[in-house]
């Protein structure tokens, strides 16, 4: 199997079963990431670094827009897509497999967790993995602590609070809050703080 097989595979959200030649691939193709991380998270680099790098990991060019400070973590790297002018903060985890989309001007703050694998419920089929993608729109701000699970779409331009945990859909410019996440209100368009 090579990445374009495995990334299909991923795509498909078809289960993908324990030992099998996918799951297999996934943990070869996490050796990368690994170590990749580990020479991001190692020690300082300039921003053209971190690109470079970014580069490395995720197999594609990362547009020159794009910020991100340091310690990030993913077991996987190469399903992650990001767009212009996307800022990641530290302590990040991305688990890609499934897909990350990070749509233009998206904000992830600090420790958020993107989450694309979910395991089989049964002790029988624990090991088996269900791939289901996050998508992050324009603009989106992610606060810090919050976790997205598989198969969430974030529309435009919304907010999701600290610490939320967002288990379904968010609607475009939704300011949502709390565990699991649920809407509070729409974005303020007088440009007044979130807060306020």
């Amino acid at each position: 199997m090579d990445l374009e097989q495995f990334l299909a595979v991923m795509a498909s959200r078809q289960t993908v079963k324990a030992n099998s030649e996918a799951h297999r691939f996934m943990h070869a193709a996490s050796q990368e990431a690994l170590r990749l991380t580990a020479e991001l998270n190692g020690r300082y680099h300039a921003p053209e670094e971190i690109l470079e790098i970014m580069a490395q990991l995720t197999g594609r060019p990362v547009d020159p827009s794009f910020r991100m400070f340091p310690p990030f973590y993913t077991d996987c790297g190469k399903n992650i897509h990001i767009g212009k002018n996307v800022f990641v903060n530290a302590c990040c985890c991305f688990q890609d497999q499934g897909g990350i989309w990070l749509g233009d001007g998206a904000l992830i703050g600090h420790r958020v967790t993107l989450a694309t694998l979910n395991h089989g419920e049964t002790a029988a089929c624990r090991g088996d993995l269900s791939p289901a993608p996050i998508v992050i729109g324009k603009n989106v701000w992610i606060g810090a602590g919050a976790t997205v699970v598989p198969g969430v779409t974030i529309g435009d331009g919304a907010i999701v609070a600290a610490g939320a945990v967002v288990t379904r859909d968010v609607a475009p410019l939704a300011v949502v809050a709390g565990i699991p996440a649920r809407r509070l209100r729409d974005v303020r368009q007088d440009g007044g703080p979130a807060g306020a």
